[in-house]
């Protein structure tokens, strides 16, 4: 089996590329928690050969030339695969923020958009989702088309029982499936399934002050009800905080010494708008009106050092597991804020199996990312704990994968989210946009054991 790399420099070979007869996966920045890219040549030969295919290509998209242009009512226009990191840049410089900040903001804004990917400050400005105003991507006929936010989809085989079940989800980040209401829907949450994003209108924010505080707790581990009371207390400060965000103390000692903050303890990371009365608002009504965390325990930081620690961590962990050899190990899962203390005691259970572990994330949305760190060995126990927690959040009717999508890793977990309502719709959007299945043949919408892959 041969495995194809292709450099795409334009829209117009990416167009070529389409029209051919080649299964393609798309690649930008490489940063995707869910594909596993230094595996990606061993996973793909065993994909193919198991379907009998002489070869499939890895197109890189990161070469297409780059664009951004803000117009006068604050939206922001890129071409090609700016990184979230130019984007704040460009949009800070004219007075102007994005609202969706991811983790690693070395991440490409296409291929984000295609993951749904929501970041850190979807506690204060909601999703990326609804962010988005229009795109333009390559269909399986290599056709160039613009999709808008300001158009409801329709004339689609059974989306009226689809959008049924999402309406169970509707306050999440992200559902298990993507929510097919707009036309931009329709490439957000796909992950490229229906063809590559080239093309990204997204809504901006006037640039204002922020201000960052983080809190020393004690350990999740010893006692959840400082954590679990900051949780409860937060949720009235939408829109005034910004963000709300955990990194546990094994979080902690992985990071340099320079960042370390504590001293075998938690850290909650709150992100506040710095305008008076919304500052002095969080302040007085949160800040300083905790039964169960002293005063003592907060302490401002800088946005720099804030990005810098919050940053940190997912690449220490995912280093490791590449020299380790093995994939990732961890939950992208969110669920309603009355599950959320459950939650957080099934991670407990996690905490019993003598693996490596952290636990990090978007606390203030119920969501957290519960990693271990597995040798080759241990990893078939990780599987099992995993396979029953994911029984658990269907149960709780919760969403398995909240913001990183479900790429290749995560496949196996997703299915009993799925039924014949989803892929139904799956394979009507798939006949109109991608006819010949060109595009990750091997993603979740081709259906259960659609990739097929044994762990590793």
């Amino acid at each position: 089996m041969k495995l194809n790399q292709r450099y795409i420099k334009s829209v117009e070979e990416l167009q070529s590329l389409a029209e051919g007869e080649e299964k393609i996966l798309f690649v930008a920045s490489q940063t995707s928690t869910v594909i596993p890219y230094h595996l990606l040549e061993q996973r793909l030969t065993a994909w193919a050969e198991g379907k009998g295919l002489e070869s499939i290509t890895v197109a890189d998209l990161s070469r297409l030339p780059k664009e951004m242009d803000l117009d006068a009512e604050g939206n922001l226009h890129i071409k090609g695969m700016v990184t979230w990191e130019e984007a704040i840049a460009f949009c800070q410089v004219r007075g102007r923020t994005i609202m969706t900040y991811p983790t690693e903001q070395l991440a490409a804004i296409p291929a984000g958009v295609a993951t749904s990917a929501t970041g850190e400050r979807c506690f204060g400005f909601g999703t990326l989702r609804n962010q988005v105003r229009s795109l333009s991507f390559v269909s399986g006929k290599g056709e160039l088309i613009k999709l808008s936010r300001d158009r409801k989809l329709d004339s689609i085989p059974g989306l009226d029982a689809y959008r049924d079940s999402y309406k169970a989800f509707e306050n999440f980040k992200n559902a298990p499936f993507p929510r097919f209401d707009v036309e931009t829907d329709l490439l957000t949450g796909t992950e490229g399934q229906l063809g590559p994003i080239v093309e990204v209108e997204l809504e901006t924010t006037p640039l204002e002050d922020v201000r960052y505080f983080f809190i020393l707790l004690p350990p999740w581990e010893e006692t959840l009800t400082p954590h679990l009371e900051l949780f409860e207390k937060v949720q009235a400060f939408k829109g005034a905080v910004l963000s709300c965000e955990l990194l546990d103390r094994h979080c902690m000692s992985l990071l340099s010494k320079a960042n370390q903050l504590g001293s075998d303890q938690d850290v909650m990371f709150l992100e506040v708008r710095g305008e008076e009365e919304a500052f002095d608002q969080v302040f007085e009504e949160l800040l300083m009106d905790f039964e169960h965390i002293d005063d003592e325990s907060i302490f401002e930081i800088s946005e720099e050092r804030f990005h810098e620690i919050r940053a940190e961590v997912p690449r220490a962990i995912f280093e490791n597991n590449q020299r380790m050899g093995v994939e990732k190990k961890g939950t992208d899962i969110q669920v309603r804020d009355r599950d959320f203390k459950t939650l957080l005691e099934t991670y407990l259970q996690g905490t019993q199996m003598g693996l490596p572990y952290f636990l990090f994330g978007h606390f203030g949305n119920a969501h957290l990312h519960f990693n271990f760190l597995p040798k080759a060995d241990e990893v078939a126990r990780c599987n099992e704990y995993f396979e029953d927690l994911y029984a658990d959040v269907l149960k709780w009717q919760g969403s398995p994968f909240a913001e990183h999508g479900i790429g290749l890793i995560k496949q196996r977990y997703i299915q009993p989210f799925l039924s014949d309502v989803h892929y139904r719709v799956f394979r009507e959007l798939k006949q109109v946009y991608d006819p010949k299945n060109l595009f990750f043949p091997m993603g979740f919408m081709n259906g259960p054991h659609a990739a097929n892959f044994s762990d590793s």
